[in-house]
């Protein structure tokens, strides 16, 4: 990697890790802020969290296109802007079509931004580089979400709106900085980005394959069916079935409940370069399909949590064991799945193939808690977890079954130079293409 690569991607890890922190100071408190606060109601400040999730999926399906056309630079800074008003607007409007509109700029802002800038880290790393990118991406992430969760409950005060207020007004302006910051990054695909643009240049049929070029891509395919299994079973637990069940279920308090998820971003945030240094050479399909396992133990302990009722300490334990469970299957996935999603894509697609993945993601997002506030209304807690141990497991045999179609730099990548990698099946005679 050279000097200015690594510049730029040190300006880009800034800016992301800013951008996190002022997000941490809204992310807890946007339920209560639109329903207790602004008194608008819980069905209200329901259909604000489902916006977000809506927005991101009404903008990603062309954000991938824009940003290998245009360039990530400019599509994360729209993003930040977008993403910024958006917030903004969350604090000073009071009624129900203006924290929707509000909630629906702010998701899509951020939508945008997320493939945008995962684009410029594959740009700005090689492979290396690219996993240890990318954790430190993630790691980032889940501090300035700490850190900024932490200051915003000191700050924050119900009986006092302008509280609020001055949160999102410190997201709106850590999006700026953001937008700022990664404006004056020197990303170094920028220029072949620009001049493969140029009429003549050869590259505007990657970009016109579009969706129907990754779709034929199985690789590619496989990892976004175990995307989406993967923030279904996980991510899409954490705030609804997950916490349902420990409440209901495991019968712990509010203040354990929050114990548990300290729980999963310390052992992200303590282990992740200890895990990054065991994973970062291995194959990366064993390594998710060892995150299925993992998972897999971590929703039999929730199961346990709910059985041992003559031993209240041993049911937190187990449930404080579950949230730490999945913080270690996150560290494992963080240097392995956005590195291998980058080194699937074609020269002219890594912006598609990004927001393809960010796609995937929401829409598991947005049907996980869904599907959870449905079992959970039903009582059906016992399926619940069923459910989630065969899809964890699910993840596992995806994973190996997705080793079948993938190169073995791909699988396996040694350390040797390049800007982004072809995608090349095992069975080709074509050599691998390293780029300097």
């Amino acid at each position: 990697m050279t000097t200015a690569m690594g510049a730029a991607l040190r300006r880009i890890q800034l800016g992301n890790a800013l951008s996190a922190f002022g997000n941490g100071f809204t992310v807890p408190f946007t339920f209560v802020y639109v329903s207790q606060v602004r008194g608008l109601g819980a069905g209200v400040a329901g259909a604000v969290l489902a916006t977000f999730a809506v927005a991101a999926l009404f903008v990603l399906p062309f954000t991938g296109r824009a940003i290998d056309r245009r360039g990530p630079v400019p599509v994360a800074v729209a993003g930040t802007v977008l993403a910024a008003c958006g917030s903004l607007g969350l604090g000073l409007s009071g009624s129900e079509a203006g924290v929707i509109a509000a909630a629906g700029a702010l998701g899509a802002g951020i939508a945008v931004v997320q493939p945008a800038l995962a684009t410029m880290i594959v740009w700005c790393s090689t492979t290396a580089t690219r996993s240890r990118a990318f954790a430190m991406q993630f790691f980032l992430n889940n501090l300035g979400l700490g850190v900024g969760g932490l200051i915003g409950g000191l700050i924050v005060d119900t009986a006092h709106p302008s509280s609020f207020i001055r949160l999102f007004a410190i997201e709106a302006a850590m999006f700026l900085v953001l937008g700022a910051v990664v404006s004056t990054a020197r990303v170094p695909g920028a220029p072949l980005l620009a001049a493969a643009d140029r009429p003549g240049s050869g590259s505007g049929a990657g970009v016109a394959g579009g969706w129907r070029a990754l779709l034929r891509d199985r690789a590619m395919v496989m990892v976004c069916v175990l995307g989406f299994v993967m923030f279904f079973a996980c991510y899409g637990q954490f705030e609804s079935g997950l916490s349902a069940f420990a409440v209901e279920v495991t019968h712990i308090s509010p203040a354990t409940l929050g114990a548990a998820l300290a729980a999963n971003t310390a052992v992200i945030v303590l282990a992740q370069f200890v895990v990054l240094r065991l994973v970062e050479r291995r194959r990366r399909s064993r390594v998710i399909a060892g995150v299925g396992l993992v998972w897999a133990v971590a929703w039999i302990a929730a199961g346990v949590s709910g059985l041992v009722h003559g031993s209240h300490t041993l049911a937190v334990a187990a449930i404080i064991s579950t949230y730490a469970l999945f913080g270690l299957g996150e560290a494992m996935l963080a240097p392995t799945v956005n590195p291998l999603v980058a080194d699937l894509a074609p020269d002219r697609m890594v912006g598609q193939y990004n927001s393809a993945f960010a796609l995937v993601k929401q829409l598991a997002l947005a049907l996980g808690p869904a599907a959870a506030g449905v079992i959970a209304a039903a009582g059906a807690y016992d399926a619940y977890i069923v459910m989630l141990v065969v899809c964890s497991l699910g993840i596992s045999v995806t994973a190996l079954r997705m080793a079948r179609h993938l190169s073995p730099v791909q699988d396996s990548p040694v350390p040797v130079a390049r800007v982004v990698a072809r995608s090349v099946r095992p069975e080709s005679a074509e050599p691998e293409r390293i780029a300097g």
